[in-house]
């Protein structure tokens, strides 16, 4: 990875760390505590972890005068997520039911390990440089992170409250429109023995490398994400009731679940709304669907005749024709709700933003994959189980943390997250 100047290290810690609270300021104080389901950390949570995460990775070893508070017991308990390494932990459920650590002790400990990390990013401490760069980096991006988890959880928790009752984190800014998206077109990813990967040139997780080469035999790949109107067909014939379309662990769910549309979608007077962090709004027959899980996707493609992308493909296609961050919905363009495509400056548009796309590959280690060393290890590898994987980024995603070889992965039923699908074939 490429090395930050001091300067500019300490001013990106600034920048990330103040967004992280900014994007709380919305919030009441009964938001801050509340854990409306088990993958739904409470704000609290959130920001006290991101602290933890410096205070225990960076401060710990590279601050002496630091480490009694990298591991004071009740905030390491309380605040650690799943590293098995560091110690027993308060477990994922009981997030939202504990009353301390107070609020107002999270955000008094946040400020506190912002005090040391500003000493400790001060010295001039030579050769230990590179190792902390990188070190501070990977927190960066992990706050980052946790910054787009932060908005997915306020809006099943805005969302959790009685109808009537419902606040939205924001109030409406954008125009919905009732026009639908221009018909979609399918594009020739040429293929071929290519690279796939991280290079070494820029930031990336352990997974995105090393970068290696593959075969991706030729392929075609939507030139824009699938539309709310065109769910709305797949569900008016049938697309939820045909178990011939599903996965048969994808039809468990959907039956089990008694899912008839996108998470977040309700009827209303004979038409679709859905909740957004700007509120309720009528569905946008132009705007990607969002909110719809990996089984919900795997359906719609085998509907439509098509299918996703794996993975490989989806890389290949921004190697042939880009990846534009400059041309999507991400978390700095403040609409927080998916868009219509807006007219790509390459032949593929929206492949950054917008909605995390399902692709058909499961998350498994690149061949030479290596861990981060110590209890970074246990960041990314040992979830190589049972997950698919995501490829593009979102209306959450901070732009500077979108790239071509990001590998997000979730679960092929999660559908709270910002989720949605291209198809190929």
């Amino acid at each position: 990875m490429l090395l930050a100047t001091r300067p500019d290290l300490i001013a990106e810690y600034r920048r990330i760390r103040k967004r992280s609270v900014d994007l709380c300021a919305p919030l009441c104080a009964e938001d801050w505590r509340a854990q409306t389901m088990p993958d739904v950390s409470p704000p609290w949570w959130n920001l006290g972890h991101t602290s933890w995460f410096f205070a225990r990775n960076v401060l710990a070893e590279f601050d002496a005068e630091s480490r009694e508070l990298a591991t004071f017991a009740g905030f390491d308990y309380a605040l650690n997520s799943y590293y098995e390494g560091l110690g027993p932990r308060l477990p994922r459920t009981a997030r939202g039911r504990v009353a301390q650590p107070t609020t107002g002790d999270i955000l008094r400990y946040r400020q506190t390990v912002d005090r040391d990390m500003a000493n400790l990013l001060a010295r001039d401490d030579g050769e230990d440089w590179p190792r902390l760069c990188e070190r501070v980096t990977i927190g960066l991006q992990h706050e980052q992170q946790h910054q787009e988890l932060l908005l997915s959880e306020i809006l099943h928790i805005r969302w959790s409250a009685p109808p009537e009752l419902r606040v939205p984190y924001r109030e409406t800014a954008t125009t919905v429109t009732t026009e639908p998206a221009p018909p979609m077109r399918f594009v020739r990813v040429a293929g071929g023995l290519t690279e796939i990967g991280a290079d070494n040139d820029t930031f990336a997780w352990d997974n995105e490398r090393p970068r290696h080469r593959a075969f991706v035999a030729a392929f075609e790949l939507a030139d824009r994400l699938v539309t709310c109107g065109e769910w709305l067909a797949f569900m008016a014939d049938g697309g939820y009731t045909d178990p011939l379309l599903w996965l048969s662990n994808g039809w468990t769910t959907v039956t089990t679940g008694a899912w008839r549309a996108p998470m977040y979608w309700e009827e209303r007077d004979g038409g679709w709304c859905q909740w957004t962090l700007r509120g309720v709004q009528p569905v946008e027959p132009a705007a990607p669907v969002c909110h719809v899980s990996f089984y919900e996707a795997d359906a719609f493609a085998r509907w439509a005749g098509a299918r996703l992308p794996t993975e490989h493909e989806w890389e290949q296609a921004t190697n042939e024709h880009g990846f534009d961050v400059d041309d999507g919905n991400l978390l700095d363009d403040d609409a927080l709700r998916t868009l219509p495509a807006r007219g790509p400056k390459s032949t593929l548009a929206q492949m950054a933003g917008d909605v995390w796309e399902w692709t058909n590959s499961h998350y498994e280690p690149y061949p030479g994959y290596r861990a981060y060393d110590g209890a970074l290890s246990e960041y990314n590898g040992k979830f190589m189980d049972n997950q698919r994987v995501l490829r593009g980024g979102s209306l959450a995603t901070p732009r500077d943390h979108a790239r071509a070889s990001y590998r997000n992965f979730w679960p092929a039923d999660t559908r709270f997250q910002f989720t949605g699908l291209r198809l190929a074939r």
